[in-house]
């Protein structure tokens, strides 16, 4: 899945050069936009009492943007058991370079802090993932 964001003037720097955090803000776009073409809606999960907060995140980056560069984000998920959902994102800028890749790891918790089976509690979500990874695992 791909995601496009247009560096921002508000999202640089005094030199010019996009400030590091904003990174972790499309990567959260780009994270919303892959849930909402899974047909999972976070805003739908969160009706439903299913709340994903991030359980870690590693960043390296690789080369800067500037104002007006656009920066495509893939995402995959890179792992799924069912109660933790790592996810792998690549950012490119328009000339094909990579710019920025990451990871982040989600687990699913109940409003009150519970953990939330999701075979049983999200069984559709459940198995599209699984079978999203699945897909991505048996390709070349």
């Amino acid at each position: 899945m791909a995601y496009v964001h247009r560096v921002q003037y508000y999202e640089t720097d005094m030199m010019g050069v996009t400030h590091h955090a904003n990174y972790l803000h499309w990567m959260e776009e780009a994270r919303i936009a892959f849930m909402d073409d899974l047909g999972f809606p976070y805003a739908a999960m969160e009706a439903r009492g299913v709340l994903s907060p991030v359980k870690s995140l590693s960043v390296d980056y690789r080369h800067s943007t500037t104002f007006g560069d656009e920066v495509t984000v893939d995402i995959t998920v890179a792992a799924f058991n069912g109660v933790v959902m790592a996810i792998a994102y690549e950012m490119r800028n328009q000339r094909g370079e990579t710019v920025c890749t990451a990871r982040s790891e989600h687990v699913f918790l109940t409003r009150e802090g519970r953990f939330v089976r999701l075979k049983r509690e999200l069984p559709a979500f459940f198995e599209a993932v699984t079978a999203l990874c699945g897909a991505q695992n048996s390709e070349p």
